[in-house]
């Protein structure tokens, strides 16, 4: 997580652009709504409304365009709606100030389906510039046929399921909104700060994100609203109720909806975007058996910490498919001369774009005995600062091979608890270290 500006950052970056992927699973069937299987037959759209100063963060830079492990939140919510089928085309509604950053950011993460579109002075005014940029592009007899989602910039972990459901009530009801229940109870104040009275909790819900409506009940509510509407209002199932007495359905969301408000926030978010990237690995033995059979008690120990993990010998031929769904990868040495080898690894993981998107985790595991040394730490620190550069996060785990069975247990176990932490953390403090199992 970095408060810095991205204009440059993101020119100063190497490399081709990166292929958006879809790294986020939905969590099917927690809210009680069923899997979805099927797309939806009718023009589906979304308007992104990421104007915001992100002033309740107290950062210099707007919370949308704040990097998470190198990327800008912003993009990951345009990724969970880039990876959906249905979904045609996404405006992005960004300040003029902000304009040439966004294009940058579409650009360095090649957003296919996104069209940028000029903000207004307050939340209300951005939306009405998205829906009205997408009412241009149909005859008024289209615009009934055609649902357009809105969302927050800074929700960045939409689940495909739930914008289904909500996709398709608002095509029912002509709008559709997401719910989910009142955590604190809510009172009323005097104009002296004296309780007044408090609400039933039960039977009050938080509207939240995102809402669905169908394109031309929005776009009627909107030339249909007041100053007062643009200049203090906030929320849109209100004005379709309002101005076109449209009732919208509400759907109880999951738990994901939430929005990044505070500073605390995008950490929050930052650490879900390392547990998803951190729930499974790829070993590489080479063809040394020892290393074989280190990998296969890995794979048991790695089951108990619930994560995944593929055993290849190589990145060659069929199991090059292994480099396009592992964001990390345990490559087995049994020679100093052997980290050579690092550069066909090195080379596959960025042909296949992984590394563009997220920084990729390689972890070295040297098998030395008696008579062969480590790796030199000057050497392998300055390995590990020449993959920096190409977002490859490279650490070593040294592990020496003993004939005893109860120590080479207790070797495997700690080389599982170092690996896992490594992949979990992804810390750049420990980049270029050599750790001892």
């Amino acid at each position: 997580m970095t408060d810095v500006p991205l204009v440059d950052m993101l020119r100063e970056e190497t490399g081709r652009p990166a292929h958006p992927e879809t790294f986020l699973s939905s969590q099917r069937g927690k809210n009680g709504l069923a899997p979805v299987t099927v797309g939806v037959d009718f023009p589906v759209c979304v308007v992104l409304p990421a104007g915001g100063s992100g002033e309740r963060t107290g950062l210099q830079t707007p919370k949308q365009f704040c990097l998470l492990l190198g990327r800008p939140l912003i993009s990951y919510t345009i990724q969970g709606f880039e990876r959906v089928s249905w979904i045609h085309s996404i405006v992005v509604v960004v300040a003029k100030e902000n304009m040439d950053l966004m294009t940058d950011i579409v650009g360095r993460f090649q957003h296919t389906k996104v069209r940028l579109v000029a903000g207004g002075s307050t939340r209300h005014r951005s939306i009405c510039n998205g829906v009205m940029a997408l009412a241009e592009e149909d005859e008024e007899q289209d615009r009934d046929n055609k649902v357009v989602i809105i969302h927050d910039a800074v929700r960045p972990f939409v689940e495909e399921d739930f914008l289904y459901h909500i996709t398709v009530a608002a095509r029912e009801h002509g709008a559709s909104g997401a719910i989910r229940p009142l955590v604190s109870t809510v009172i009323a104040t005097t104009s002296e700060d004296f309780l007044d009275h408090s609400l039933e909790r039960a039977k009050y819900r938080a509207s939240e994100m995102p809402q669905a409506f169908k394109l031309n009940i929005i776009h009627k509510a909107y030339q249909r609203c007041t100053e007062a509407d643009f200049a203090f209002g906030t929320e849109c199932l209100h004005l379709v109720l309002q101005y076109c007495a449209t009732n919208a359905k509400l759907i109880e969301g999951p738990p994901t909806l939430w929005k990044v408000t505070y500073k605390r926030d995008l950490a929050a978010a930052e650490s879900v975007v390392k547990d998803k990237l951190s729930r499974s690995a790829c070993v590489i033995t080479g063809a040394c058996s020892r290393a074989r059979m280190l990998a296969d008690s890995l794979h048991e120990a790695f089951c108990s910490l619930e994560m995944d993990l593929d055993i290849i010998p190589d990145v060659i031929g069929d199991n090059g498919r292994y480099l396009h769904k592992a964001w990390n990868f345990i490559q087995f040495f049994m020679n100093v001369s052997d980290l050579a080898q690092l550069e066909t690894t090195f080379a596959a993981i960025q042909a296949a774009s992984q590394t563009l998107l997220h920084p990729v985790v390689v972890i070295v595991v040297s098998l030395s005995n008696a008579d062969r040394r480590a790796a030199e730490p000057a050497a392998f620190a300055e390995l590990a600062s020449t993959a920096k550069l190409r977002n490859i996060l490279l650490y070593g785990v040294h592990v020496q091979q003993s004939k005893d069975a109860e120590r080479w247990a207790r070797s495997v176990a700690k080389v599982a608890e170092l690996t896992s932490a490594l992949i979990r953390e992804r810390s750049e403090a420990l980049v270029g270290q050599l750790l001892q199992a």
